[in-house]
């Protein structure tokens, strides 16, 4: 299964980025293999708007099940549903803690958006 976590940086040791569509990177999980795949997301960052969408829609485009963050607006959590995406909020600690701790069931899906839109 490919589980996506935004990241302060683009490593497994990075900080879960509390943010999902600014976000400063994605990595992309498998956690059958355990690889991973860094995805940099300069562009959501200083999107005027419309950045949940976008990352919602790129994540779709790359296979990911599960959407692990901090937090998750309207828009973005609309966007992750209906493409089939599971979002996971309130994760902290790093990348590969994050990971693990949804593994372990201690991080669940949530039924909805966390945070209004244009959550900065």
């Amino acid at each position: 299964m490919k589980v996506a976590v935004t990241s302060q940086g683009g490593e497994m040791s990075s900080q879960v980025d509390p943010r999902f569509g600014r976000a400063l990177w994605f990595v992309v999980v498998d956690t059958d293999t355990g690889e991973s795949e860094a995805i940099d997301n300069t562009a959501g960052v200083g999107a005027m708007s419309g950045a949940g969408v976008t990352a919602g829609q790129a994540m779709s485009e790359r296979g990911v099940s599960v959407v692990i963050t901090g937090h998750c607006g309207p828009n973005a959590y609309r966007t992750l549903s209906a493409a089939g995406i599971k979002v996971v909020a309130g994760a902290t600690g790093t990348v590969a803690e994050a990971v693990e701790q949804y593994k372990s069931g201690e991080l669940k899906a949530v039924d909805g958006p966390d945070v209004r839109g244009h959550w900065a």
